[in-house]
């Protein structure tokens, strides 16, 4: 049985990531934040002895944390919360079980970016450095670990209907977020999830070091 590891698994497109993988019969590791909190190196550390015995297969950097702020505004806490969460940690993770995919000659990585990491908006300045980061480690593992059969991606969602999207806008902030995106509607948290477990998957023999941009057409209108 193929191994898993998902962070941010609980809620939105990480939990339909998860759902994904448990459907095609992974064994799918997704720790809650008292297991593996991305903003404790030393938690970070700890998840990683302890699983050192796993076979992962599969590893998806999904947790994200975005806090929108103007740049003169950002606060120490935003810059160290979001650096430690959207990009710190996912290269610790990858550190740590990178070896293992080595030695077994097969792996797959998808790091989640975001719409944010190509085009911007007012706000989202610490974010946006953040994801893109993220697409360059993608970038640099991708050729490091092509040899090991090992595949690396980001994935970069556009508007996604979660519950926290549906939380934070009521119908008639949805309908104006629509009404941006050629494709005229948010994306289903299903629809992120198939094309990462394509990615993540024995499907996918070639595909390395892409960008793969899923966002309705928004980034091109």
């Amino acid at each position: 049985m193929n191994c898993a590891l998902i962070t941010g698994g609980s809620r939105g497109i990480g939990k339909a990531i998860v759902a994904r993988y448990q459907k095609a019969g992974f064994k799918v590791i997704f720790p809650t934040r008292a297991e593996l909190n991305l903003l404790d190196s030393d938690s970070v550390d700890d998840f990683i002895a302890r699983n050192k015995e796993e076979k992962i297969d599969v590893i998806i950097n999904n947790a994200g944390v975005n806090d929108i702020n103007l740049i003169e505004d950002v606060t120490d806490d935003e810059l160290d919360k979001m650096f430690a969460t959207n990009l710190i940690s996912p290269i610790r993770l990858l550190r740590g079980f990178v070896g293992q995919m080595k030695q077994r000659k097969y792996g797959r990585i998808v790091n989640i970016g975001s719409v944010w990491a190509v085009v911007s908006k007012p706000g989202r300045a610490i974010y946006s450095a953040t994801k893109n980061g993220l697409h360059g480690i993608t970038n640099t593992l991708a050729l490091e670990l092509a040899p090991h059969n090992i595949l690396v991606n980001t994935v970069c969602p556009g508007f996604v209907l979660t519950e926290l999207t549906l939380k934070n806008n009521p119908p008639p902030a949805l309908k104006t977020l629509a009404e941006d995106i050629p494709a005229g509607r948010l994306a289903q948290p299903e629809e992120i999830a198939e094309i990462v477990y394509f990615l993540g998957s024995d499907n996918n023999t070639y595909v390395t070091g892409q960008k793969i941009i899923i966002d309705g057409g928004f980034s091109v209108r």
